[in-house]
């Protein structure tokens, strides 16, 4: 049915596209000195969505409904924009453009979803071209990113970084939306952006425009915090064969790593001609990744990090050292076992000191058995208990009365350093390819596809080594100066992707199960106390003896330790099996197999030009359908198929009042997801024009997202079998018997446990185990009221201003609840009750001086007050700034470009760590001399060149300098 509707559009748009009277429009756009053609000059005609670009010799032509006269607009950046009036003749029309630096001229479209300049934008934007990126000073044009006003970034390797703006940011940022070429490329199944680890090559970049705040009226659901959206290069406007080698170093003073090399190469190819257009492109990238080596002690109860190291805490938790999340309360193991199994190694590892046989056989002669034992530790013990004793119930009573031999004190096992778990070989492979056909100068039919394999880094609720992890993406799409239509599908492949703490625990069950290792060191530290040792010693002597036990503990880069490692790596989570009875016949698995897969369709007609441009009007509307394929291994889909489909349309309407002063554009967009009610997202927008080139700005925005995938159906085991993190569906939840046995909050299990600390029968107070109670309303879609307040003005033809203020509300904010029963740790999605505020501002500015361009902007960023029993994500410092200068001809041929980054220390909470992000400032910078005579160019550069190692988030690895040089072919 959505297919037949699909085509009945397609039919209805053509021909409205062929029944609208066109007049034919051709020329030639030359560079007023050196008198060479210019490709990519941007051509519109004045007041409408009509136009093209120049192809590679300078030459364009396109139909328009519009009538001479008209006014065509011609513009590029770096060159000074050109009006021509159009009276008669529309064809063979030559200009000459001047270079110049002229700012705010660029035209941008996703504001609006419609040719405009960027001076004009209702919204905040943010805009990066292909000239500016050919000479940004970072190692790729995604880092570039960071330095645009508002944006904040979470680094969780080299070639993984997520974007955001306004707060909330994460590792695999659910809130912010990125598109490549009108694609979402967030994975469906793992469900962050995958950034640039499979995205653009450098060299068919065409321009990067980046919306902060909500976007959904017009991008539907997501992008509740801001859009990204990324334009490769069209082979009509960019034919001809490019290539770019890039090699360099990182880990320069590294303490984990001698320095690394790093290569990168490049190449593009495309071809035009008439009618039809190819491209293809290639990158492959190869270095060593940046170590995750925070060794400091984390409390995973209370989220927090503690003094103390493995020598001088039992129960140490390295941030990012992983198997040491498994924990036993000496006490409460002892006194909660009843499998004589368990009770009798115990007794067995205290080297008979404390048998109840061998107390007995050691009474002097003419003693009480209770003055025996009060000579030991002076507790005394009760005669009905004497005859127990060969019950071997009565050395359990005793060490549970004597704290001094069997202390109330949890002990965790050793675990294994990240750089011994997790694939630090960073690969990336992406490529792409394009047949391009025009049906008529303005109609073009698109196939694309985009694929690309990588070897990184992410952090989420836990640390996955992400290996041989794939993307491929292939879209169908016809488009022309008034609408497009397209259909796309993501299809992602996680490959040998596995869970670092998993795979950290199951080394350590193939050597010494839980079920031997606890009451190894249990028992052994009772012997060494009875036997005078301190309990310092005590705990050295007991660690010492468990991983001697089993097969005893694999060291790393021992054959033991690496071949248990490729045999749990290379197994499914979901083929793990105990065998208690057996614990050598146990399987263990830490490898997620997602195939899960995205199919998307859309499309919009702009009818402004049908309307004789007396209003703008565009309608759209879309379909999705997620499909969830993960055998089990991340989410409740073992032996069923998980599908997810989702509608929407959406209407804008604009019109310029007052002479043209005032633009005020309505819209509104409707959806529907299968497991939730249908949502309305309004946008009301207002551009006033005090002056030429000086325009304030006013917005309404609506936003919302669905609970993502992983929200819906997650059933996953992570932080080493600490936690189970399940989907936040009535189902899950059911599944888990969390309505009939609910659980109880972190803050009242760690209230319960400090009252059972404080009891010398170490007995806490069960009042405090307040059971947790779901909303009857289950999980709902969040939302987000966005008010902003702005200004864009280009004083003098020199200066740049651009300023904003927002306030967003955030109703049914989708956060977690943690919650604890019967030893057992859950973390569910839910709606925090009550609103969330969070306000800031920006301010940028950009200047000409002469041929120096300075640029400098900052921003704020605060949250309000916030919800009972909500955990405080908003992961964003208070102020972050950028300054920047650049030349691009300082002296013939030779350019530079620094960029210096600077944010404020803040905490950062997330379900894998929380702790201090201490400030940063980073410095970036490149020279490049270009090479006419070979059509070449040479690039120095390095990112962070001070090399001072900083972390973007808590948990996430430290980032040092990336030194490179670069050379580029037809730039």
């Amino acid at each position: 049915m959505f297919t037949k509707a699909i085509f009945a559009l397609l039919l209805c748009i053509v021909g409205l596209s062929a029944h609208a009277q066109s007049v034919l429009v051709s020329g030639l756009v030359t560079d007023k000195l050196t008198k060479q053609p210019i490709p990519g000059v941007g051509i519109t005609v004045k007041g409408t969505t009509s136009g093209t670009a120049t192809d590679a010799n300078g030459r364009y032509s396109f139909s328009t409904s519009q009538k001479a006269p008209f006014t065509l607009v011609i513009s590029f950046v770096g060159y000074t924009s050109v009006e021509r009036e159009i009276t008669g003749n529309t064809n063979g029309i030559t200009t000459e453009l001047e270079p110049t630096a002229i700012l705010g001229q660029e035209v941008v479209i996703s504001a609006s979803r419609t040719p405009e300049r960027i001076l004009e934008s209702p919204v905040t934007i943010e805009r990066i071209g292909a000239s500016a990126i050919k000479e940004l000073p970072g190692a790729s044009f995604y880092d570039a990113i960071t330095n645009l006003k508002g944006v904040e970034a979470s680094t969780q390797s080299l070639t993984f970084k997520s974007i955001n703006t306004r707060g909330f940011n994460s590792n695999g940022n659910t809130r912010f939306n990125q598109f490549i070429d009108g694609m979402d490329n967030q994975a469906p199944g793992l469900n962050f952006s995958v950034g640039n680890i499979i995205g653009l090559s450098e060299l068919d970049v065409d321009n990067v425009e980046l919306l902060p705040g909500a976007s959904s009226a017009l991008y539907g659901a997501g992008g509740i915090n801001g859009t990204l959206l990324m334009t490769s290069k069209n082979p009509f406007k960019y034919p001809g064969a490019s290539f770019q080698f890039k090699t360099g170093v990182n880990h320069v003073n590294d303490d984990n790593s001698a320095v690394q090399q790093f290569n990168q190469l490049d190449v593009r190819v495309a071809k035009a001609w008439n009618r039809f257009g190819f491209k293809a492109t290639f990158s492959y990238l190869q270095a060593k990744d940046w170590y995750g080596s925070d060794a400091r002690n984390f409390d995973r109860i209370n989220n927090t990090v503690i003094p103390g190291d493995r020598l001088s805490d039992p129960n140490y938790d390295g941030v990012n050292v992983y198997g040491d999340e498994v924990s036993q309360n000496m006490r409460n193991l002892v006194q909660g076992s009843i499998e004589p199994a368990v009770r009798a190694g115990i007794l067995a590892a205290s080297g008979g000191a404390f048998n109840p046989k061998t107390v007995l056989d050691n009474v002097p002669a003419g003693a009480s058995y209770a003055t025996y034992l009060s000579t030991i530790n002076g507790l005394p013990i009760p005669a009905a208990l004497k005859q127990a004793a060969s019950t071997q119930y009565l050395p359990f009573y005793f060490g549970l009365k004597n704290p001094s031999v069997l202390p109330n004190q949890a002990i965790s096992r050793d675990g294994y350093d990240e750089v011994n778990l997790v694939d630090y070989n960073t690969k990336s492979l992406k490529t792409s390819g394009s047949l391009n056909y025009k049906i008529t100068s303005t109609i073009e039919a698109i196939a694309q596809l985009t694929w690309g394999s990588g070897t990184s880094v992410y952090t989420g609720t836990d640390r996955y080594s992400l290996r041989n992890f794939s993307i491929g993406q292939y879209k169908l799409e016809l488009k022309g100066e008034d609408f497009f239509l397209r259909g796309y599908t993501t299809q992602e492949r996680s490959g040998d992707s596995y869970i670092s703490s998993i795979l950290g625990v199951s080394i350590n069950e193939v050597s010494s199960p839980n079920s031997t290792w606890f009451p190894a060191y249990i028992g052994n530290y009772i012997g060494a106390r009875l036997a005078n040792q301190t309990p310092e010693a005590s705990h050295g002597i007991a660690r010492t003896a468990a991983n001697k036990t089993g097969r005893g503990r694999f060291l790393p880069g021992s054959a033991e330790f690496e071949n248990a490692k490729r045999q749990i790596m290379n197994t499914n989570i979901s083929a793990t099996s105990i065998n208690a009875t057996d614990p050598s016949k146990s399987v263990y698995g830490a490898r997620f197999d997602d195939k899960s897969n995205l199919y998307h369709y859309e499309g919009m007609y702009n009818f402004t030009n049908v309307l004789n441009n007396v209003v703008e009007f565009q309608v759209g509307a879309s379909s999705r359908l997620y499909q969830l394929r993960s055998g089990g291994t991340i989410f409740d889909d073992i032996g069923k198929d998980l599908n997810i489909n989702e509608y929407g349309a959406f209407a804008q309407l604009g019109k310029k009042l007052f002479n043209e002063k005032f633009k005020l554009t309505l819209a509104g967009r409707y959806d529907k997801s299968t497991n939730f009610e249908g949502r309305f997202t309004p946008r009301v927008t207002g551009v006033l024009t005090v002056a030429q080139n000086n325009n304030i700005r006013v917005s309404y925005q609506t936003g919302y997202r669905n609970p993502t995938t992983q929200n819906q159906y997650i059933d996953l085991s992570v932080l080493g079998g600490a936690t189970r993190l399940i989907g936040g569906l009535p189902g899950s939840i059911e599944k888990y018997e969390l309505y009939s046995r609910p659980g109880v909050l972190r803050k009242n299990y760690i209230a319960y446990l400090a009252s059972a600390a404080a009891s010398p029968t170490n007995t806490g107070d069960a009042s405090l185990l307040v059971p947790y109670t779901f909303d009857p309303k289950g999980l709902r879609p969040e939302s987000v009221k966005s008010y902003e307040l702005g200004y864009k003005g280009l004083i003098s033809k020199q200066l740049l201003v651009d300023a904003y203020g927002y306030y967003n509300t955030y109703k049914d904010f989708i956060t977690a609840v943690t919650l604890f029963r019967d030893g057992s740790t859950f973390s569910i999605p839910v709606n925090a009750e009550g609103n969330v505020d969070t306000y800031g501002a920006a301010l940028g500015l950009d200047y000409l001086l002469g041929k120096y361009t300075l640029s400098g902007n900052v921003s704020y960023n605060e949250i309000g007050d916030l919800p009972n029993d909500y955990d405080n994500d908003f992961n964003t410092p208070k102020i972050r700034y950028n300054l920047g200068l650049a030349n691009r001809e300082i002296i013939k041929n030779l350019g530079f470009n620094v960029q210096y980054r600077w944010q404020d220390k803040y905490y950062w909470f997330s379900s894998f760590a929380a702790g201090n992000v201490p400030a940063f400032s980073t410095f970036d910078a490149q020279v490049n001399l270009k090479i006419p005579s070979v059509n070449s160019m040479v690039k120095i550069g390095g990112a962070n060149i001070l090399n001072k190692y900083y972390v973007t988030s808590f948990g996430n690895p430290a980032v040092g300098a990336l030194y490179y040089i670069a050379y580029t072919f037809n730039p």
